[in-house]
């Protein structure tokens, strides 16, 4: 058992007491009594209506459930559904025209666009490879993925690999960054001039591109350059490798790349618990001081990671310049829904895991705002927090509210705290417009999230009927309106500018050629950031936005309209035609399954809460809770509706079980699944598909969470 102390009215398990009065509260000027005073008033205060916002939840659905059940077996009526979405305070009426008014906002946030990377906070190593992925290596990045056609052979250097790498880096220099004239494939002297860069005596086509250098401005080390905000780094070294082989001494070419870093306490994280929390409110608070480091080993050899500095440069008119070194970093809080037993309140009851989070992260991240130098994470003062799962404006008020309170407990001014909504349940995406209203003041983020979207849409019409294959669910027209009217009431409420519009996960970390032919269009949707699984993906993510100038598409959009309505929003991705052959039901449960269960038992077992894991062809596949929730969700409605029993379904997990032990065999920490089928990640992956119609939302976290704490108490 946690041993708990009292504070205030709370009991807190002591490691987490410690770990605040100790390591979080010193150097904030705020005492632990005044702290715990305060905490404990908002959290005895704030629970009952975070409970009521719950049971709303449950109340509009067992209405909705019924409205199915009443109409079953009769064509789908779209005006009519609406109408009673509305009777119901589901759908809300939209209001009169407004723009968010968010201040303070750092620039990687409002005006640069650019990949977005997303890791678990408990993850040190993670968490500073995701900070320091603002700058990467593009020659890294071709050589060492898929991205220019073919993988790289084992072995040594491949020199002839490394010549069309650089050949493919001057393509893009050229694309870029022009020459007068001239192409960076026959460069041979890059040089500065009165404030002007030069190659082989020939000015770029946009003198404004060149930002600055570093060394001797007739043989700079570094020169930097910059097109639609994001910078490109050249660095010159002919005793390098690459740069004594290069005509021109070019040893590297460095993206600005991952431009922001969401640091996620939630969905790719399993916490459970006080001892949980503390490593990942540890990690955050390393990050906030600046001083976080991870000791590995790699390759037989002790490497030490910390945060990377800033890069310092003299700029076309002869004065310093510094460019940030990190990515700006926000911190993903976990949803309304979860309670966690870290701290129980007056009533027995354990704390909302989202108020917990609200306090301690802003509490941390003051730590970053009290610096006067070193490693700053926001320069215009803010702290930024990405709220997911709320389910329309009145929970996305309750967010704002929340913050405010935070903001006054701990002496901050208010609207320090920047929110991040994240669009991803059906009730937000259908009152969009009043959600952002609802946190004017500080909304600087809105974000698709398809999957759990998709989860959402099939737990709120479980009753309605089967629905399509997952990959027919992607083809329909609700899922275009739902992403295109994001971005367009985004721009209408006055986001740009001010705020970032974002896009989904590519989730096929390995697939970088795939990802570079088809992630181009979230900057061409207006989309000013997008997500990436690792920072190799973001180095090559950023080609896209040398491509597209999103601030220009941004325009173009907003001038346009809206292109998509609540309507199409709301057209169910059934299945009309269920004309499916045995096998394809069988393959497409199989592959439900094994996602589920390859995911969750290294949830259960391991406590990782995403990772690449190897899908049903041995595709490597980042999976989370999300893509958890929509592979269960889409089971449990199949067997709602007879498509397949439980029998069936059983039969199928269990074959699925000894493929991911398969999968597994090269692990030597991994507990087999097969041929027992008796051990708590099987039974959580049974859970999650033939209780899944009756968990709250379809959410993955109430059996993950149980079934982790059961194994931790064993």
């Amino acid at each position: 058992m946690t041993s708990k102390v009292k504070r205030a009215k709370l009991d807190v398990a002591s490691t987490l007491a410690d770990f605040i009065e100790t390591r979080a509260l010193p150097e904030t000027g705020i005492n632990a009594d005044r702290f715990w005073d305060g905490f404990s008033a908002l959290l005895h205060e704030l629970a009952p209506r975070n409970k009521e916002l719950l049971d709303k939840r449950k109340a509009l659905q067992d209405k909705i459930d019924g409205w199915h059940i009443a109409h079953r077996g009769q064509p789908h009526d779209g005006e009519a559904y609406q109408e009673f979405l509305r009777e119901i305070g589901y759908l809300l009426p939209e209001g009169e025209a407004f723009s968010i008014d968010t201040s303070n906002v750092d620039p990687e946030i409002a005006t640069v666009a650019g990949p977005q990377l997303v890791v678990p906070i408990t993850n040190a190593r993670f968490a500073l490879n995701a900070a320091n992925a603002r700058w990467g290596s593009l020659y890294d990045a071709f050589y060492g993925t898929d991205a220019m056609g073919s993988q790289p052979k084992p072995g040594p250097y491949d020199r002839g690999r490394g010549a069309r790498v650089v050949a493919r880096a001057r393509v893009f220099l050229d694309q870029a960054f022009p020459i007068e004239g001239h192409s960076h494939a026959d460069a041979r002297r890059y040089y500065v001039d009165r404030g002007q860069l030069l190659i082989d005596d020939k000015p770029l086509e946009n003198p404004a591109k060149f930002a600055g250098f570093a060394g001797h401005p007739k043989a700079p080390e570094r020169v930097l350059l910059v097109n639609n905000g994001l910078h490109v780094e050249l660095v010159f070294d002919r005793t390098h490798p690459i740069g004594s082989r290069d005509q021109a001494g070019l040893a590297d070419v460095r993206m600005e790349a991952a431009v922001s870093a969401i640091m996620d306490c939630e969905d790719s994280v399993a916490c459970v618990d006080a001892a949980d929390k503390v490593q990942a409110y540890g990690n955050w608070l390393g990050l906030m001081q600046g001083n976080l480091t991870e000791t590995f080993d790699k390759a037989g050899q002790s490497m030490t990671r910390a945060l990377a500095p800033d890069l310092g440069y003299t700029a076309p008119d002869g004065s310093a310049l510094q460019v940030k070194g990190r990515a700006l970093m926000l911190v993903r809080n976990v949803g309304h829904l979860m309670t966690n037993p870290a701290i129980h309140l007056a009533d027995g009851s354990e704390v909302y895991e989202g108020l917990m989070d609200a306090m301690i992260t802003v509490l941390i991240a003051m730590h970053d705002l009290k610096k006067d130098g070193g490693l700053r994470n926001s320069h215009a003062g803010s702290v930024y927090v990405v709220k997911p799962k709320m389910h329309g404006p009145e929970e996305v008020a309750f967010a704002d509210e929340t913050f405010t309170r935070v903001e006054a407990l701990l002496g901050l001014s208010r609207y320090t705290v920047k929110l991040g909504v994240m669009d991803e349940e059906r009730r937000t995406s259908v009152n969009l417009k009043e959600c952002i209203r609802a946190a004017k003041h500080r909304v600087a983020f809105i974000n698709t999230g398809f999957l759990d979207r998709t989860g959402d849409e099939i737990h709120t019409s479980m009753e309605a009927g089967p629905f399509s294959r997952k990959d027919f669910i992607k083809r329909k027209s609700w899922i275009a309106a739902y992403e295109n009217q994001n971005v367009d009431i985004g721009l209408e409420c006055g986001l740009r500018g001010r705020a970032q519009i974002g896009k989904g996960m590519w989730a096929k970390p390995d697939a970088m050629a795939e990802m570079l032919e088809v992630k181009i269009e979230h900057p061409r949707a207006g989309a000013n950031c997008a997500w990436v699984p690792s920072p190799t993906a973001a180095t090559l993510h950023a080609l896209h936005y040398h491509q597209v100038n999103v601030a220009a598409v941004q325009e173009k959009l907003l001038a346009g309209g809206r292109r998509a309505y609540v309507s199409a929003l709301l057209d169910i991705p059934m299945a009309s035609y269920r004309r499916w052959s045995e096998a394809q039901i069988t393959r497409e449960v199989e592959n439900n399954a094994q996602g589920i269960l390859g995911y969750v038992v290294r949830w259960i077992d391991a406590g990782v809460g995403c990772s690449k894991v190897p899908d049903i062809n041995d595709v490597a596949l980042m999976e989370d809770r999300a893509t958890c929730r929509i592979s269960a969700q889409h089971i449990a409605n199949w067997l709602h509706h007879g498509v397949v029993s439980e029998v069936q379904v059983m039969e199928i997990m269990r074959r699925m079980a000894t493929v991911v032990d398969r999968q597994n065999a090269g692990d030597p920490s991994y507990v087999p699944m097969a041929p027992g089928f008796n051990g708590i990640a099987f039974a959580a992956a049974c859970d999650l598909v033939f209780k899944g119609r009756v968990q709250p939302s379809g959410y993955t976290e109430p059996v993950l969470h149980a079934r982790r704490l059961e194994l931790k108490a064993a």
